[in-house]
Order: structure tokens, then C-alpha cells, then sequence
């Protein structure tokens, strides 16, 4: 076979889990999912498919009913209902009970339930929305999986058309337990993999013929600006594009341009020794043409006669064809440095097998050709329908670089998790077409910042190109320190990595995933949950003049939650309208979090666990938070972790603890820096322990911060902060609105009628009211009420 690596398959469900006629077999999954075949000729389907590689579920609690005309099938939350005949509106029926006690609707054969919906398969030439596919989550509680023209994964790890058509659907009625249905999705489908920790920090991606010099000097430039990437991506340019008009077009190649890149190997050894790792693009639709340096030795892999000189077309269903398509188009570059590719296909989803789409079968084989060698493999390429969280990363197409793309993106990455998909790489910035707007691309980055990848990418246009200097200064400051808070972020999203591949939770998820009976929850399509700690709403429209933010409406869950950049706190259970100036969106993070951070206070490009750490503590509740690091990507299938507990308790004397690390401390640093950042916590005595015994305290107070230092910490060492007490204190709101006041582009009379008002007005109420009578602009009105009256 073409891989090494297998996809790992159980497909059989046991016996006691089935209940089979001589035309129908329904499976009982679990108390809320049951499989439902129908098949004229009595044949059903028992391998693994394209979507569906496990079935071996532990066997529910369920009883069942029958006659000789009707089938009744009881689970604790499903009763379905079927006649025995060929599936029907009126012979097959599931009622769903939501677990919670709710009545939830019944659903009757051929009915399309209405799902919150999942994603699609591209965003390439997309001004703006586009139509999404059909998801597993729903507010009336059942969705359909519909398997039916899943191709079979067979034996030997290969595709096959299944023996017979058949009716194959997964009902899953989970009410509204999105999280449970997720997770057994999961399970059916298999889970999302861990990632290499590389794709998480920036990539630097551009359509644009880079020559090796080029390139080199551009990275340089990056390193001496400290401004950190850990992948770069070689757009189609690396091979040849220039090629005799009668072969087509120069798209597919696989021959370096060696008047670009002279020696290959030696240029992407320099980037591996600037800790870069490197994919490069693919189009392989045209095959392979006579002008390939390899084309000889694929000709005798595939035995054409050595004197003929046909052009190679690519045909993936062919064994032959794709094995010599790894061996000798690639397994060579990657022996010379390429560690992952870019799978550009655009060619529609036809080909020679009835059924089969080709980009599956690309995803499919290249994500488990990369684990070949060990490592931890990778792919890039777009949406290849249910299952295709499997193989990361995602790749959404050339996107129009306009607000309304933008403005679609936050909500469309979110909602992807609706059916697994949780590691989508936008063209942060957009691709194409668009208009110059340093403010548009600046938004853009920030959502990239606190989105699942964060690639900058842009077209062959001499003046798109995302570099930061080629912004305004004011947009290029704010590029520069959002892209080295991403690098900052990895410690984080490394953990969320962990607790999307084992519990099935996505990095980003819709608001509902918590609150999914809050009707509050549902409106704020572009704010998402980021990992476990944070909440973000990305700004997706221009800064009002005047007023110098940008809103965004948003909806806070209850509790107490702090602004992740200035401290501000908002009390939760409420809809509000954020409002932000260009240096910062809303992130907001709720008190008791803790996020460990790469402390960059010495620039560093290596992605690798690092030495020194910044722990943002959100001080005012009790919380904790476990950091986990491994022995990276090298070992495939064999990771070996490390945890770190951070933990603060908050009571009269709070105390904030860092365990001693669990696991294999070999694959951290035996010795750590920790600047630790407790948030809204006022100047005041800080006692030290180390395993313990008192130390002497380092730390200061600097802008409503308690920071506190801490060097040469051993990674078993138990660390004991004791905070004398447990008031917080964020910064004084006149002082916010003083800061606010002064940005603003209006009249400075004006100014200073609302800043005297305000600062001897006692009654926020009466505030309110005065505020009012001044018919302020709209965002004036509404920034100065965030300030005055964010937590109430």
C-alpha cells in the first residue's frame, strides 16, 4: 500500500447493540444515537467509510418492542417507531426527550432537520457569506448524518464503492447536549489529532516569485524586527511555472526553479536553523509533463514505455499511480527538507471512481504519508466533507479582502466545530481584489491572533504584500504586538491542542456550546469561546472618526469577566456593545483564569517549551489551570507529557500555587523564569515559599498589575504566593475616561463639559441621563456607558 501508516478502524458494532430484519438493521449506539440502514436487497454495510470509522460503542440500556407489522426501539432519551417496510414519512419516527426533561419534537422520516449548520468546503472567490453544510447540532434537538454515498475504506487501506445502494443515516438526538453529541461524533468519526506544536505560532505565506535570496532577506528582516513566524509557505513560484504552451498551463510542477532557489536543500536547512518549518504548494491536477526532471523515473514506475512521451495524468484512483506520486514526486523533497505540503486542489470532486472526490482522497493519504517517518504528521488543504477534521489543517480558499469577508470569517470558523471541524487557516488579510485599508488588515491580524492558525497570506500584487512596514506606522505598531502575543500564546493553545484531540473539544466554539437553553447565547454568531479561558468577539467594521472605536455587540455569561488588555471588568448575563480603538478587540477572560504565555521580554523564535513563562492570573475568583508539554512532533504516537497545575484560591489571604510539574520532566527545561501577572490586584504585601520554605519576594505594581519575579525555578519545585488580601482594584474610571476623552476627534469644549459632568456626578443614573440629553454620537454615548457602567 502507498502509506505505512493506517487509518485505526473499528467498524463492527456488537451483536446485542443491533436489531436486524430482512430489509432494515438499526444499531444502537448509544441512549441518543442510533444508526439506520435500509437495503432492498438485505445488504448492509460493515467496513469502515469515509466518514464513519468506528462503531464499537459501549452497548446503552435500551428495550425493544415488536410484532409482526411494527418495531418500537427504547432508549432512556430516543423511542423510535417503524412500520417495517421501506423507510417512510409516516413509518419511521424518532421522539427525542432532551435529557434535562424538556419536550423536544419528533422527527419523521425524510424530514430535513433545521441544524445550526457546519461549514463548506472553500471560501475561494467568496465576497462576503456563503451557504453552509449541514451540521450535527441542533436547537429542536436531532440532526441527521447522512452516510449513504460514503465510500468504503477497505482491508488493505484502500477506497471502494460500496456492494449496494442502501439508506445509511446517524440520528443523532441529543437534545440540546451539543457537547456530549460532539464528543460521540467524535467517537463515530474519529477524534481530531494532535497537532505539532509549529502550526500553532505564525505563518508567513505569499503568492509571489520569492527567489531564495529574496526570502532570506525577508526573514532576516522579521528576526530583526522580533517579530516571530514558525512556518513559512512556499507558494507555487518554488518550481518551475514556465513551461512549452502545448503541456497546458505551468499550475502543476514539480521541478525547483533553480534560477530562484539554486540549491533547495541548502535553503530550507538556513530555515530550519531559523526554527521555520517549510510547506510548499501543490496543484496536481495536470499529472506530470515531459518537462519534469522526474518525469523518466515516473514513467518507470508506472511502466509507459521509456520511447512514448505522453503527458502523466494525475489519477489518484489508480494504486500505481499515487504510490510512484509519493515515492518519486515527494517523498524526495521531503528527504530534503519539506516537512508538510499545501494541497491546493481545485479541480472539482469528480473522478474515475463514482463518487469519489478527489481532494479526500488527497487529504487522506498525504496527512498519513507525513507520519511515515515518526513524526507527528500535517496536511493543508481545503474541506473534504464530515470526517475531514482528521486531517489537519484546513485550508479555506482565496477569500476577497473586504470587510464583508472579514465579517463572515469569526462566525464561520466558530460554527465549523458544529460538525468536528476545529483547525481552519484563513488568508488572514484576504487574498485578493479588495482595496488598500490598513485599518481592514489590522482588524483581520488581530482576529488571526485568536483564531485556530494565524496565516498572513496575500496575491501576486506588488502591493499587497501583509508585511507590517508596509502599513502606516500606527497599524504597523499594533501588527508587530499582536503577532508576537500569538507566538506569547502557544503554552495555552499547545493545552487546548491536548484537550481537542483527547476530550473533543475545539478551540474555538460558539457561545451556545455553555449556555445552549440561553436564548442570549445564539444572535452573537462572531463571538466564540477561545480554548477554556477566554471569550472573543473580533471587530469586523471601520473606526468611527469621531469617536476613534469600533463596536461590536456581544453577550457576556453569568460571572465576573476582565478585559484581557486594559483589566476592565463587566459583570456577565447581559447583552452589551463593546467598543475598542485599534490597539486592542475584546478579549475577555473570567476571573479566576489563569493563561501561561511564552515571556518574550528576550526575543526568541523557537517554538519549543520555553524557559521562561508570563502566567496572566485574572485575580477576584478561585481558578486553575494545568499546562501541559510534551516531547513535541518527532514522536508520533508516542507522546510523552508533562503537567503543570497552576492554581489560585481566592479567599480572605489568596493564595496562588504552582505545583510541582507531573510526568516526564525531561521535555521541559529543568530550570524556569516566571513572571507572574495578577490582574487588578492592588499594591500590598506578597508572601514567597519555595517548597515551603520563605523566600524573598521580587515584585511591583505597575499599572494595576501585582507582577511578581521569580527565577531559576525548578520544575518540581512547589511555589506559594500569599496575597495579604483579597480586595481588587482595576483602574479608577474617571482616569479611563480621561484616557478616552482625549482620543476623541470632537470639540474640546465638549470634552470638557463631559469629563467635569461626569467627574462630579455621583448618581450613575443621573449620569446616564445627562449623558442622554447631549444627544451624543451614538459610539461617544455608547463608549463612555461601557466605561461608567461595565461593572454594575
Amino acid at each position: 500500500m502507498i502509506t505505512k501508516e493506517r487509518l485505526k478502524t473499528n467498524p463492527i458494532s456488537p451483536k446485542k447493540t443491533i436489531i436486524l430484519g430482512e430489509k432494515y438493521r438499526f444499531t444502537v449506539l448509544t441512549s441518543r444515537l442510533i444508526r439506520l440502514e435500509y437495503s432492498e436487497c438485505g445488504q448492509f454495510e460493515d467496513l469502515p467509510t469515509q466518514i464513519v470509522i468506528n462503531r464499537n460503542f459501549q452497548t446503552p440500556e435500551f428495550e425493544v418492542f415488536e410484532t409482526a407489522e411494527a418495531l418500537e426501539i427504547q432508549t432512556s432519551e430516543l423511542l423510535l417507531k417503524y412500520d417495517k417496510r421501506a423507510f417512510s414519512g409516516k413509518g419511521l419516527s424518532i421522539h427525542v426527550n432532551d435529557i434535562s426533561g424538556v419536550y423536544m419534537k419528533t422527527w419523521q422520516y425524510g424530514e430535513v432537520p433545521k441544524d445550526l449548520k457546519g461549514t463548506a468546503r472553500t471560501l475561494d472567490d467568496i465576497n462576503g457569506a456563503l451557504p453552509l453544510e449541514p451540521g450535527i447540532l441542533s436547537k429542536e434537538g436531532y440532526s441527521l448524518l447522512d452516510d449513504s454515498k460514503s465510500l468504503e475504506i477497505t482491508e488493505n487501506g484502500w477506497i471502494s464503492p460500496r456492494t449496494s445502494k442502501a439508506t445509511d443515516l446517524y440520528f443523532f438526538g441529543y437534545g440540546r447536549d451539543y457537547r456530549q453529541a460532539l464528543k460521540d461524533f467524535y467517537d463515530l468519526a474519529g477524534a481530531m489529532p494532535l497537532l505539532p506544536r509549529f502550526a500553532l505560532g505564525n505563518w508567513w505565506s505569499r503568492y509571489h516569485p520569492y527567489s531564495e535570496e529574496d526570502y532570506k532577506m525577508l526573514m532576516t528582516e522579521f528576526k530583526r524586527k522580533e517579530i516571530p513566524f514558525s512556518v513559512s509557505v512556499i507558494d507555487m513560484d518554488w518550481h518551475v511555472t514556465k513551461i512549452d504552451p502545448k503541456y497546458g498551463s505551468g499550475w502543476t510542477g514539480y521541478t525547483w526553479n533553480k534560477e530562484k532557489f539554486p540549491d533547495p536543500k541548502a535553503f530550507m536547512s538556513w530555515l530550519h536553523d531559523q526554527n521555520l518549518k517549510v510547506t510548499l504548494n501543490l496543484h496536481p491536477a495536470d499529472g506530470v509533463r515531459p518537462s519534469e526532471d522526474m518525469y523518466a523515473e515516473m514513467k518507470a514506475a508506472l511502466g509507459i514505455d521509456p520511447e512514448r512521451s505522453p503527458m502523466i495524468p494525475f489519477d489518484f484512483t489508480d494504486p500505481k499511480f499515487a504510490e510512484a506520486y509519493f515515492k518519486v514526486l515527494h517523498h524526495p523533497n521531503e528527504e530534503n527538507g519539506v516537512d508538510f505540503w499545501w494541497i491546493d486542489w481545485q479541480q472539482g470532486s469528480h473522478s474515475k471512481i463514482e463518487g469519489l472526490d478527489p481532494l479526500w482522497m488527497l487529504n487522506h493519504y498525504h496527512y498519513f504519508d507525513n507520519a511515515k517517518h515518526g513524526k507527528r504528521p500535517l496536511t493543508f488543504s481545503r474541506y473534504a466533507g464530515p470526517g475531514s477534521h482528521r486531517y489537519p489543517i484546513g485550508f479555506s480558499g482565496d477569500t476577497h479582502a473586504t470587510w464583508e469577508s472579514l465579517r463572515f470569517q469569526p462566525y464561520f470558523t466558530a460554527n465549523a466545530s458544529n460538525i468536528g471541524y476545529g483547525w481552519w487557516s484563513h488568508d488572514i488579510g484576504g487574498h485578493m481584489l479588495g482595496i488598500k485599508d490598513d485599518e481592514m488588515v489590522t482588524r483581520w491580524i488581530q482576529f488571526g491572533v485568536f483564531s485556530p492558525i494565524n496565516r498572513l497570506h496575500s496575491s501576486d500584487n506588488i502591493f499587497s504584500g501583509k508585511e507590517p512596514w508596509n502599513y502606516a506606522p500606527q497599524y504597523e505598531k499594533v501588527i508587530e504586538r499582536f503577532l508576537r502575543l500569538r507566538h506569547q500564546f502557544i503554552p495555552y493553545l499547545y493545552a487546548m491542542n491536548k484537550r481537542a484531540h483527547e476530550q473533543g473539544e475545539p478551540i474555538v466554539a460558539p457561545m451556545y456550546y455553555n449556555d445552549p437553553w440561553n436564548d442570549d447565547a445564539y444572535p452573537y454568531k462572531n463571538q466564540y469561546y477561545f480554548g477554556t479561558e477566554l471569550i472573543v468577539a473580533p471587530i469586523t467594521d471601520p473606526v468611527d472618526k469621531r469617536s476613534q472605536v469600533a463596536a461590536v455587540n456581544g453577550w457576556l455569561p453569568e460571572g465576573e469577566w476582565v478585559d484581557f488588555f486594559t483589566g476592565q471588568i463587566y459583570s456577565g448575563n447581559t447583552r452589551l456593545t463593546f467598543y475598542r480603538g485599534m490597539s486592542e478587540i475584546p478579549v475577555l477572560a473570567k476571573m479566576g483564569s489563569i493563561i501561561p504565555l511564552t515571556d518574550l521580554s528576550t526575543f526568541t523564535n523557537s517554538i519549543h517549551n520555553p524557559s521562561r513563562l508570563e502566567l496572566r492570573v485574572f485575580a477576584g475568583a478561585s481558578g486553575e489551570f494545568t499546562m501541559w508539554e510534551d516531547n513535541n512532533e518527532e514522536e508520533y504516537g508516542k507522546e510523552s507529557w508533562l503537567a503543570t497545575k497552576f492554581q489560585l484560591s481566592w479567599n480572605e489571604q489568596p493564595v496562588f500555587t504552582i505545583h510541582p510539574a507531573e510526568g516526564d520532566l525531561t521535555v521541559s527545561p529543568e530550570n524556569r523564569d516566571y513572571r507572574i501577572v495578577l490582574v487588578n490586584v492592588p499594591e500590598q504585601k506578597v508572601a514567597l515559599t519555595v517548597n515551603g520554605e520563605p523566600v524573598e519576594v521580587n515584585c511591583c505594581w505597575s499599572n494595576y498589575e501585582l507582577v511578581v519575579q521569580l527565577k531559576d525555578i525548578k520544575n518540581t519545585d512547589a511555589i506559594q504566593l500569599t496575597l495579604a488580601y483579597s480586595h481588587i482594584e482595576e483602574q479608577d474610571k474617571l482616569k479611563r475616561l480621561y484616557d478616552y476623552l482625549h482620543t476623541t476627534q470632537i470639540e474640546f469644549n465638549l470634552k470638557l463639559e463631559l469629563f467635569e459632568m461626569l467627574s462630579n456626578e455621583t448618581n450613575f443614573s443621573k449620569k446616564i441621563r445627562n449623558l442622554e440629553g447631549r444627544k451624543l454620537d451614538s459610539h461617544i454615548f455608547g463608549k463612555i456607558v461601557e466605561i461608567l457602567g461595565s461593572r454594575t
